[in-house]
């Protein structure tokens, strides 16, 4: 990633990029973010809902306390606080996008594999919608890029119109659907 985005991060999200810049002893961060731009939406997106959902525990809690503080008669249960989440490392593996942190809960669990999933459909250089492709290296690319890092390797004679999913198909395409989308909006590449 590049460097005016990773700052950005690390800027809007201090308290989960805390480590960013500790000796490598220390965490994985010290190398920053080991993935393309494309996926930098995805990253933001991920660390704001993540940082929205520990803000909203704590907001939550403190209301609580305050409601019992003010109502000893009626006291409630008190709503717990989700643990800051501190980022250990950001990297691209096996194609889609790998997000190490500390202090798990359920929710915090789903909100990154969702971001890791999404990874999985976008491009990692462009953030372009993109697939998997697991020749040689594994990797997640539009079109464009796959044609470029792969060079001739990945040809595709289809493409879906719908989700611009490529294949090849040796059947009849009179009752075939897109592999991706389920669709029947199939045609030939020029």
């Amino acid at each position: 990633m590049n460097e005016e985005n990773d700052n950005y991060l690390c800027v809007t999200y201090p308290k989960m990029f805390v480590n960013r810049n500790s000796p490598m002893t220390e965490t994985c961060m010290c190398w920053g973010f080991e993935c393309g731009n494309g996926w930098f939406n995805i990253i933001n997106q991920l660390c704001q809902n993540i940082q929205h959902h520990i803000d909203w525990s704590i907001q939550n809690n403190e209301q609580d306390l305050k409601y019992n503080e003010e109502n000893p008669d009626k006291l409630k249960t008190v709503r717990p606080i989700c643990n800051q989440v501190t980022v250990d490392q950001v990297k691209e593996k096996f194609g889609t996008l790998r997000f190490y942190y500390n202090f798990e809960s359920d929710k915090v669990k789903d909100l990154v594999k969702i971001a890791e999933a999404r990874s999985s459909v976008t491009c990692e250089f462009c953030g372009k919608a993109g697939q998997l492709y697991s020749k040689g290296w594994c990797k997640t690319l539009c079109n464009e890029h796959a044609n470029e890092f792969y060079k001739e390797e990945y040809k595709y004679d289809y493409i879906c119109e719908n989700c611009n999913f490529n294949f090849n198909y040796e059947g009849d395409l009179e009752t075939f659907q897109c592999p991706r989308c389920r669709c029947e909006k199939i045609a030939k590449k020029s």
